[in-house]
């Protein structure tokens, strides 16, 4: 058996169909033109947006997303995973009507109560998002700042990688990293090897969200192998928003090779018609990865985990229940927060 970590999800777009078909029940919304058939249905990067957008309403409550948490969890959990870092956004919390601090509490009870039953380890990466400016990602980070929880380990930035440079964000991240925050960045999906380079220059994570796009630089990819700065990758996603036309002519291996530190996570799964399980399948049947391989991604992911050093020693406990674990020597950059 393959155990499994999640590093790059975010939990708006992980709520399954049938959660926001109850959710919909309950406000008496319909979804009938984005959920059929148990699936939801897109067809392009804008209807996508639609889709994730009138889903997400549908959680309006500390309760609805206590919900949300522990489903996500528990359907991980039965996928043979261990761990879970999702991707939070108190300006979605916001623009929902809820108060932060409320999101964050039902998400953290919904992670107590996946781990009450199965033992799933569960963080939280509050994100700023990129396309609503410097001054709306700084906010984001003043307010994790000045709010801080115990499962908010980490910060970041999605939203439209094309949209601001990212010497914009400096003192947004800056703030975050002085509060021991663990850094990452979208960089490297929709944009070229140019977003990767830039994001690197001026915020110095120790993680790229996606950054698969580095391959088209050799120097590049050098650089994120020297550095030991780890790809959060996401190849199912990848395909359905045609970054690559197939898994074929992905470059998750080829990366790997070169020496830079690469997992594999679902990003939005119902959406893009995957799941973590089928994310290591894809890896076992088209990167040629065997168990052994597999369960070094999962080592990867958990030794560049926002976590304390006793959580990231017992879920490699986990992972090697014969070996004797040292882990101090090998992390990967930016793997340590204050949590």
């Amino acid at each position: 058996m393959v155990l499994k970590a999640e590093l790059h999800c975010h939990i708006e777009g992980a709520a399954s169909t049938g959660l926001v078909e109850r959710k919909a029940v309950k406000y008496g919304a319909n979804v009938s033109s984005f959920v059929q058939g148990g699936k939801f249905v897109w067809h392009d990067f804008t209807s996508f947006l639609r889709a994730y957008d009138q889903a997400s309403m549908l959680f309006r409550t500390e309760e609805d997303y206590a919900d949300l948490a522990e489903d996500y969890l528990l359907s991980l959990s039965r996928q043979d995973a261990i761990y879970s870092e999702v991707f939070i956004s108190t300006d979605h919390a916001i623009s929902a009507g809820l108060d932060p601090r409320a999101y964050i509490e039902g998400l953290a009870e919904g992670m107590r109560r996946a781990k009450a039953a199965t033992g799933i380890e569960g963080r939280m990466i509050a994100t700023g998002l990129r396309h609503k400016g410097p001054d709306a990602v700084l906010a984001a980070a003043q307010y994790i700042v000045d709010n801080p929880h115990p499962l908010v380990t980490g910060f970041g930035m999605a939203g439209d990688e094309r949209m601001h440079a990212p010497k914009d964000f400096t003192a947004a991240f800056a703030l975050a990293r002085s509060a021991g925050l663990g850094i990452t960045v979208h960089a490297g999906e929709l944009s070229g090897w140019e977003s990767v380079a830039d994001a690197l220059d001026a915020l110095k994570p120790g993680r790229i969200g996606h950054g698969v796009r580095a391959i088209e630089n050799p120097d590049l990819v050098k650089r994120l192998a020297d550095e030991q700065i780890l790809l959060e990758c996401c190849p199912g996603s990848n395909i359905s928003l045609s970054v690559y036309s197939d898994f074929p002519a992905h470059p998750f291996a080829e990366l790997a090779k070169a020496g830079v530190p690469v997992t594999l996570n679902s990003d939005d799964p119902p959406y893009f018609h995957t799941d973590l399980a089928r994310e290591y399948e894809i890896a076992a049947t088209y990167f040629g990865y065997d168990d052994d391989m597999l369960n070094k991604v999962t080592e990867t992911a958990i030794k560049a985990a926002f976590v304390d050093e006793d959580t990231r020693t017992a879920l490699l406990e986990r992972l090697y229940p014969d070996k004797t674990v040292r882990v101090a020597d090998e992390l990967f950059a930016g793997s340590v927060s204050s949590s």
